[in-house]
């Protein structure tokens, strides 16, 4: 495991929050010449599949030795990484490469690579796979270089080639120019910063030990061995000692650009998407549209129909809904006039007395709105620390870290309204309920990612997460987030429960036969329905960061908060709304209506992954295709579960608003 036990345990714990804050514009290094910098690999990564690999464990690399250039920085050659890293699938260490600054080199041979046919058909499978090393230089992936369709712009893509796949011949790009760009800052003359670097790759048959300084007319250099040679008895024989010899080399150019700011240094990786923000603006408005509609749907039905509807109620005088029924229709069979239309005493108001009754299955329910509510704890700080830069492209793994962190520490907040909701339901084993609150979720969430860890481990991809790396999970769900989880109930166990504005009768009324839009599917459907078509544009941006990039470096966070703003107004509308016609057709089970409606748009999300898996992205294996769908339905099972507990907090408030609202007995 690449992590020391200090700093996983700091890691663990939170502690090294300090390593967060890199701003850009904040955390500037500057360099003098002579100066050696340390070039680091990462991992390999491919648009084709979900396993990436760790550069520096491939058989056809060259291997870091342990007095070359790389060892002037340290002992170890590994570097240590932060949680959010490791699960990320990082695996960095320092390389032999030496980058001196200021000092060019035109041709340098690094190694001699020997590689044996198992070594040779690895390399093979992953340039055929498309496969991308990650170089890190001052905090910098190496690039890719490339410039828009005007040529007017360049922009970077993080990465560079392993090697390509010509004429069902495979060849490995051995040689690498590295374009080094500085600028001179304001500390000293002598000072420089690293603004920007770009790998520019080459397939070389050179001679072995030897680097020219003309690259050009060069052959390739094919992954090849000759075929083993048969045995007498007629068999395959097995290490025939054939290998192939691979000779790395490369080149360092230090260039001045005095273009490129050093607190700007990463829009480069994004200036290709700059016109998309039109796109984003797009879906800022199509959302607003969404919204506003919805909004008038709802005014309409609050201050119209509803308000009416109390008012015209509480101005007859009478108390119970059910008597005012009966004297209507005992004045219709008398032949006397109605004081009022039937609409008066139908409806929502007949289910007064049910409409607050416990609903099945709220031993599981109360837990769940909590981990809701945990989950919105965490999902609005992630926001914020991203939409004012704190968490950022450059600081690794730092949003899965904070991720984790802080639903951990929202431990407090699952406990305390899942205890207040099993309180309103006259519960009174708190400490069971807490104890479901803390292990359902996080206990589902973990045996998933645990399972599926087990194939990952089996292709021996770097997103296998280290043994130490999962008991560091669970001591930090156990010891960490249980007791918090257990101090947040024994708060929310102390208050009084929820007091509600009507009775609940002993006897539950019956309810009358459902429209077909008023079933549970059909309502869930189209009430996430709406959800969905506000944030699908932005969610195109999302995947694509996520499962064709690999790069992980959405951005967009303003946009992202912006949009999400959007979506929970959506869902709280939405809900009230489908609500509230539930009632009107004498359906008191609101409860978990109320919360899969919000849970809605989360199918669609699902479906939607589903149609970008076979449009979208090539996927090839059963293993990566299972992770995708694996970690898509997980993902759409946060998603629902946070917006399925805002559907019913805001529901639940409105319930009690409009009974609340009729005059009590």
């Amino acid at each position: 495991m690449r992590i020391s036990k200090s700093l996983l345990f700091l890691s663990a714990t939170g502690v090294s929050l300090s390593s967060a804050f890199y701003i850009p514009g904040w955390s500037i290094r500057s360099y003098k010449d002579g100066d050696a910098i340390p070039l680091s690999t990462n991992k390999l990564t491919s648009p084709t599949t979900q396993l990436p690999y760790a550069y520096s464990e491939q058989p056809f690399v060259c291997p870091a030795s342990k007095d070359g250039f790389g060892a002037r920085f340290g002992s170890s050659r590994a570097i240590a990484l932060n949680l959010g890293e490791v699960l990320r699938g990082d695996r960095i260490q320092i390389s032999d490469y030496e980058l001196t600054v200021g000092q060019d080199e035109v041709c340098k041979h690094l190694c001699d690579r020997e590689t044996d046919r198992a070594g040779v058909e690895k390399a093979k499978e992953l340039v055929r796979g498309g496969y991308v090393a990650e170089w890190i230089v001052d905090n910098l992936p190496g690039a890719t270089s490339f410039v828009t369709v005007d040529k007017t712009k360049k922009y970077y893509a993080a990465g560079f080639k392993l090697g390509f796949y010509e004429n069902d011949k495979a060849f490995i790009n051995n040689h690498v120019t590295l374009v080094i760009r500085w600028r001179k800052t304001a500390e000293g003359p002598n000072r420089k910063v690293i603004v920007a670097f770009e790998v520019y790759t080459k397939s070389i048959a050179g001679p072995m030990g030897k680097c020219s300084e003309t690259l050009e007319g060069q052959k390739p250099l094919e992954l090849y061995i000759p075929p083993e040679t048969p045995r007498e008895d007629g068999g395959q024989g097995g290490d025939d000692g054939k290998r192939l010899n691979i000779p790395y080399t490369y080149s360092v150019y230090w260039k001045e650009d005095n273009t490129i700011e050093w607190a700007s240094r990463w829009d480069l990786y994004f200036v290709n998407d700059d016109e998309a923000a039109s796109i984003h603006w797009l879906a800022i408005v199509n959302s607003l549209v969404i919204a506003m509609l919805l909004t008038v749907v709802v005014a309409i039905i609050m201050l119209r129909t509803l308000s009416r509807d109390i008012q015209n109620y509480n101005d007859t005088g009478a108390t119970d809904p059910e008597s005012k029924r009966k004297a209507a229709a005992a004045a219709a069979a008398e032949g006397a006039e109605e004081d009022e239309s039937l609409d008066d005493i139908t409806g929502w108001k007949l289910v007064h007395g049910d409409v607050f009754r416990p609903p099945g299955a709220g031993g599981l329910f109360a837990p769940i709105v909590g981990s809701g509510v945990q989950l919105l704890a965490m999902a609005v700080a992630l926001i914020v620390l991203s939409a004012v830069g704190v968490l950022n492209p450059s600081y690794r793994g730092g949003f899965i870290s904070f991720g984790l962190f802080l639903f951990v520490f929202a431990g407090v907040f699952s406990g305390y309204f899942s205890t207040r909701v099993y309180k309103t339901f006259k519960g009174e084993k708190w400490k069971n309920n807490a104890l479901m609150t803390a292990l359902l979720f996080p206990g589902f969430l973990f045996g998933s990612v645990f399972i599926l860890n087990l194939f990952v481990w089996a292709q021996a991809s770097s997103t296998a997460i280290p043994f130490g790396t999962l008991v560091a999970l669970v001591m930090m769900w156990l010891c960490i987030s249980l007791p918090l989880v257990f101090v947040g109930s024994f708060l929310g166990f102390k208050r009084a429960p929820w007091e509600h504005p009507t009775r609940t009768t002993m006897i539950a009324r019956q309810i009358p036969a459902q429209p077909w839009y008023l079933r549970t599917g059909p309502a869930v459907l189209m009430g996430g329905l709406i959800p969905f078509a506000v944030i699908f544009i932005e969610l195109l941006f999302v995947f694509k960061s996520l499962w064709q990039d690999k790069s992980g470096y959405y951005y967009m966070y303003g946009f992202l908060a912006l949009i999400a703003g959007i979506n929970v107004v959506t869902v709280i509308e939405i809900t009230i709304v489908t609500t509230y016609f539930q009632l009107c057709s004498e359906n008191y089970n609101w409860w978990w209506r109320s919360f899969l409606v919000g849970a809605g748009s989360a199918v669609w999300i699902f479906l939607y992954s589903a149609w970008y898996f076979m449009t979208k992205l090539h996927i090839e294996g059963f293993v990566s295709s299972l992770l995708f769908f694996s970690y898509s339905f997980l993902a759409c099972v946060v998603y629902g579960l946070l917006l399925g507990t805002i559907g019913f907090l805001s529901t639940y408030a409105f319930v009690r608003r409009i009974y609340g609202a009729i005059k009590a007995d």
